[in-house]
């Protein structure tokens, strides 16, 4: 899905070498984006990130910006633990509704057919609270072009039911361009990131 360009100036190709292979086209910001860096996606899509958040393609079309603490950012989707979210593509896209079944935004982002582990701790079993998203709507992704945004309320329960934690799961969806963006920890500043991207 990505087409991976990551830059930030100053920052040599060695100091990359836990983010994946296609991370090593490196190209100098100007000097006003010193603290970000891109990130080119399919469609031409462009995000400037800021420069500490940290990206690993776990696999083809499966996208991990870190953007806090993480154990494991190679680990699973479903990898408990690790602040940052999700841009996905096609091959995700297609097996992102329960069961494996096609994402289309009606249901939350979920590939699994089981209980999975929450993301805040792992002895706890995360779960939706709602079938029906608490907000829906569509959010600005750069200029013209706008994303199918919803919001889904989740519960995280101990192994007798009791409510352990609640968060919420954050989707950007642009059906055209097949990338879909999922957060579970209310990431400070994602939300000006895509509605400054880029377009090519």
């Amino acid at each position: 899905m990505i087409t991976s360009r990551f830059a930030a100036a100053g920052v040599a190709a060695a100091a990359l070498v836990s983010l994946s292979p296609v991370a090593a086209l490196l190209t100098a910001l100007p000097a006003e984006a010193a603290s970000t860096r891109t990130l080119e996606l399919r469609g031409g899509l462009t995000l400037r990130l800021p420069a500490e958040w940290r990206v690993y393609e776990v696999r083809s079309d499966w996208t991990r910006v870190v953007t806090g603490r993480c154990a494991k950012p190679k680990g699973s989707y479903f990898t408990p633990g690790c602040d940052g979210f999700w841009i996905l593509g096609p091959k995700a896209i297609k097996v992102g509704h329960e069961s494996f079944n096609p994402y289309t935004g009606k249901t939350p982002f979920y590939p699994a057919t089981d209980v999975q582990l929450c993301p805040a701790d792992r002895k706890w079993g995360l779960s939706f609270a709602s079938a029906k998203p608490r907000v829906q709507g569509l959010r600005q992704v750069g200029p013209g072009h706008k994303a199918a945004y919803r919001e889904w309320a989740v519960v995280c329960r101990s192994t007798t039911g009791k409510v352990k934690s609640r968060l919420t799961q954050r989707e950007w969806y642009l059906p055209q361009t097949r990338i879909l963006v999922v957060d579970q920890w209310n990431t400070p500043g994602l939300s000006g990131v895509l509605a400054r991207a880029r377009w090519r």
